[in-house]
C-alpha cells in the first residue's frame, strides 16, 4: 500500500473526515500538523502547487488534493486502486 500524508491543522472538520476515510481504508497515513508551523506549511504549499487550505492530501508523490478530492475519489471507484499501487 502506498503511503500517505496529510498536512492538517487543528480543530480542522475537513481534516478529520479525511483521516477518518483514509482510516477506513487501512492507509498507512503520515500527518503533518502545519497549521500553526509556518515551515511545515510553507512545504505544504510548495508541494501542493500553491494550495494553502487544508488538509493537503498526497498518495506517494501525487498531490490528489483536498478532502472533498479524496472522498470523490472515493465515490469514483479510483481511491482503492490509487493507495494499493
Amino acid at each position: 500500500m502506498k503511503p500517505v500524508t496529510i498536512y492538517t491543522k487543528a480543530m480542522c472538520p475537513y481534516c478529520a473526515r479525511a483521516l477518518k476515510l483514509l482510516k477506513q481504508k487501512n492507509a498507512e497515513v503520515t500527518e503533518i500538523a502545519a497549521g500553526f508551523d509556518k515551515e511545515k506549511k510553507e512545504e505544504m504549499i510548495q508541494r501542493a502547487n500553491g494550495a494553502r487550505t487544508f488538509p493537503q492530501i498526497f498518495i506517494g508523490d501525487e498531490h490528489v488534493g483536498g478532502s472533498d478530492e479524496l472522498a470523490a475519489l472515493d465515490r469514483e471507484g479510483k481511491l482503492d486502486t490509487m493507495l494499493a499501487a
